[in-house]
């Protein structure tokens, strides 16, 4: 490393001002930073100051993906070989898992990564770490079979609209993850919704084995009318078809432990929104009038995204709220709309995306009343005083 440095060290004059390459000064920062812990410190002013930066807060939420990222690769190989009737052994699934999603993951990075470097030139910028947890997110809520350019296309419009039009990194309204997902949905709905996408090699017909389904949890419910095939057990633990990393609530509770242990994501948003579904839930499985409405309300939890979104994607400090009674408002609100979105809409039984970047919406608003509420509980409680 010691090397490394003085190598870098050598070449850093020509990348400044007045040197040679200047005008790359951006990208040889964005890698020069990703390699070494920046040494720069504030002059002027009072800051409060932890050992937590952005370089460390996007590097934890990455760690407390990675177990949902190597179950999901896993159980796109067990679905696959299940589907064709094959056998397999553990390392046969991962390879063929890992063929399937490592691609989706570079495109993913390539595509967010290479524009966020030509903004930061332009703008003069530094590079921020902000897409590293986006890039990550992005292959592990789409379906194992999409097509890589539609990866590339629905990435490029989460970074352009979804941040750098708004400022870039910290300054955007919805999370950029959620965006390529709403976009991709919304513009190629065949390959986001029905029966063949969530198996690697079904839409093909791979030599799939006859009255094999590749339906979904809620896809079953609401084409058949139950999903008895798909235990709690098994589906708290992910054997089931869907998204690369939203299938197993076990894995992703795991990285909750994570995001929870070191701060960086927020318990009451994730503890308020398994609240707000639950009881969604109970109220539906108390009238019992649609396969949906059937479902326990604790299977509810551990089906389709519910879970991911709300650890991975609820819990953005960006646009989640800021004050501590906002969290539970907006964490139980996603709860509630999400179950009422997957029962009342059986065209879209995943609800989670739509109710996240909808309170991502009334985020501030919430803050806003919150901090209008404290101004005049205290400024009661100080006329009273007087």
């Amino acid at each position: 490393m010691k090397a490394l440095r003085r190598f870098i060290d050598k070449i850093k004059p020509h990348f400044e001002k007045g040197g040679k390459f200047e005008k790359l000064h951006s990208t040889f920062d964005a890698f020069e930073t990703f390699l070494f812990v920046p040494n720069t410190t504030n002059k002027d002013g009072v800051h409060v100051r932890d050992a937590m930066d952005m370089k460390r807060t996007m590097a934890t939420v990455v760690l407390a993906v990675v177990p949902a990222l190597l179950f999901g690769i896993w159980n796109a190989g067990y679905q696959h070989f299940l589907a064709t009737g094959q056998e397999a052994d553990f390392w046969p699934m991962v390879g063929h898992g890992f063929l399937k999603v490592f691609p989706i993951i570079v495109v993913s990075y390539v595509t967010g990564l290479g524009i966020e470097f030509i903004f930061a030139q332009i703008r003069g910028h530094e590079v921020n770490e902000g897409f590293l947890v986006s890039g990550i997110l992005i292959p592990l809520i789409v379906p194992v079979d999409i097509p890589l350019w539609m990866v590339a296309v629905a990435t490029a419009f989460a970074v352009i609209i979804g941040k750098e039009v708004f400022g870039g990194t910290g300054m955007n309204i919805w999370n950029p993850a959620l965006l390529a997902r709403a976009f991709l949905f919304f513009s190629y709905p065949a390959y986001m919704s029905g029966d063949t996408i969530w198996i690697s090699g079904l839409s093909s017909g791979e030599g799939i084995v006859d009255g094999f389904s590749g339906a979904t949890a809620l896809g079953a419910a609401v084409t058949t009318g139950n999903i008895d095939k798909f235990s709690f057990m098994d589906s708290f633990l992910g054997i089931i078809p869907g998204s690369v990393g939203e299938t197993s609530t076990l894995a992703i509770l795991i990285g909750a432990l994570i995001l929870i242990y070191t701060g960086v994501g927020s318990w009451r948003i994730m503890l308020s929104v398994f609240a707000g579904g639950f009881l969604m839930a109970l109220g539906f499985n108390a009238i019992g009038s649609t396969p949906l409405m059937q479902i326990p309300a604790w299977h509810h939890l551990v089906l389709g995204g519910f879970a991911f979104g709300a650890v991975f994607m609820a819990t953005d400090p960006v646009s989640a709220t800021r004050t501590t009674k906002g969290k539970y408002i907006y964490g139980f609100l996603i709860g509630v709309l999400s179950i009422m979105i997957r029962v009342f809409n059986p065209a879209y039984p995943e609800g989670v995306m739509l109710a996240i970047l909808l309170m991502n919406t009334f985020a501030p608003l919430i803050d806003h009343f919150v901090v209008e509420s404290n101004i005049k509980r205290r400024l009661k409680r100080a006329s009273i005083t007087a």
